[in-house]
């Protein structure tokens, strides 16, 4: 399964951290990822906005059917010009269908509804993908939608909002609820799907309780004793292409025969608010759904193994096998990785496909691997070609062993290569 996309709002971006996240992940990418990578979850890509942090995760058993990824994003803050507001995606292939999943931070306040709704118009319109496959966020087959939507109450007073929390009669707020009345009115949205709203209002709680607001806040003019009226303003959404929905894409015809021959159908398992969680005025939103879809390709692009044994005392060879025709590159390169790792760049050593190679028949292409690049101390390692055109993994082996070194125990050897990506020492 995909383990989905993590999507995260205003995480700390001053100056002095905007740059040290240029260069390395930040404490909440490091965190998640740290946590996933035992379970069997590898970080498929990510993308960051200042705050806007979106990430996306997958078993090992997929990442091989995971292709043509792209990030982009849009900025709407003070007039597209800065970054606090706006829109990031990521889009990929899982097994040939197209996914789009979608990142919003929107404007705030009660009164900013309609800047809400032009600004997702906005973010639409603007972000393009190479490629004539899906070009445009509404031309994938599936769409999550999610982030700080900051979609409010209307109407209803504090005092009535606050008892059918009290109550968890909140069924009572949902024909006042923005988002839900614009989903009714507005094309841009109708498409899209929620489940229903469950749980209590995500926002706005003081920090480290579950209190809903209470506290003074400051103005231009001093301090309000005006208090935030609750709202969901943190959703999750997804639109399911119809027959020929979209644009852009292949001919209406052929869209509705691929559709027809390869479904996919989406369920939602649950839809609900982490209440425990307090180091935020919102209350994190999550979502589980299921995608039953049938396979356009269950065969990866390139099979690997190792050679014989591997250990640190003699040299090594890595065996692969184009399966299907792919763009391959000089830059394409294989990397040898712990079980359990967590990215593409969490590699032990790699090796160019070209310049390392030994020998070539119809079949198979053999490629050198020096001894002093495999760790001393062993273990249970895969190996994964990468393709630099295409720009992921397309191939993983199964599990092998490499062998603890006879040079293990001595001293000073038993450190581990850890060299620089070869995208960036090598490019």
């Amino acid at each position: 399964m995909l383990r989905g996309a993590f999507r995260l709002q205003e995480v700390f971006s001053g100056p002095l951290r905007f740059v040290s996240d240029g260069v390395f992940d930040d404490a909440w990418s490091k965190r998640l990822t740290d946590t996933l990578a035992p379970r069997g979850y590898v970080k498929v890509s990510s993308i960051r906005m200042q705050g806007l942090l979106l990430l996306c995760f997958c078993q090992l058993k997929h990442l091989q059917f995971i292709r043509d990824i792209q990030t982009t994003y849009t900025r709407t803050g003070i007039y597209g010009y800065w970054g606090n507001k706006g829109g990031v995606s990521l889009r990929l292939a899982f097994y040939g269908h197209a996914l789009c999943f979608l990142n919003c931070h929107l404007a705030a306040h009660l009164d900013r509804a309609a800047q809400r709704l032009g600004e997702f118009r906005h973010i639409l319109d603007t972000q393009a993908f190479p490629g004539p496959a899906a070009p445009r966020i509404l031309d994938h087959r599936l769409v999550f939608w999610f982030g700080d939507l900051n979609f409010r109450i209307q109407d209803h007073g504090m005092h009535f909002v606050r008892s059918c929390i009290d109550e968890r009669t909140y069924d009572l707020l949902w024909s006042k609820d923005q988002l839900t009345m614009m989903r009714k009115e507005e094309r841009a949205l109708q498409e899209f799907e929620e489940g229903p709203l469950d749980f209590p209002p995500t926002y706005k709680f003081d920090l480290d309780s579950d209190t809903y607001d209470s506290r003074l806040h400051r103005t231009w003019f001093g301090f309000t004793g005006k208090k935030r009226k609750p709202a969901w303003t943190d959703r999750i959404l997804w639109r399911l292409r119809s027959h020929g929905g979209g644009g852009g894409g292949p001919p209406e015809e052929e869209e509705e025969e691929d559709e027809e021959e390869y479904p996919l159908r989406i369920r939602q398992e649950s839809y609900s608010s982490n209440m425990e969680y307090s180091i935020s005025d919102h209350k994190p939103v999550n979502s589980v759904f299921t995608l039953e879809l049938r396979k356009k390709g269950d065969a990866p692009l390139v099979r690997l193994q190792p050679g014989g044994d591997w250990s640190a005392d003699t040299d090594a060879m890595v065996l692969y096998s184009p399966l299907q025709p792919f763009p391959s590159s000089v830059w394409d390169w294989i990397g040898l990785y712990r079980v359990g790792f967590s990215s593409v760049s969490d590699y032990i050593t790699y090796a160019w496909v070209k310049d390392d190679e030994v020998s070539s028949s119809e079949e198979v292409v053999q490629v050198y691997v020096g001894k002093e690049e495999i760790p001393v101390r062993g273990g249970e390692c895969v190996l994964c070609y990468y393709s630099n055109r295409l720009q992921c993994i397309v191939g993983v082996s199964d599990a092998f062993k490499v062998h603890e070194s006879k040079l293990a125990g001595e001293e000073g050897l038993v450190s581990e290569q850890n060299r620089t990506s070869p995208r960036e020492d090598d490019l």
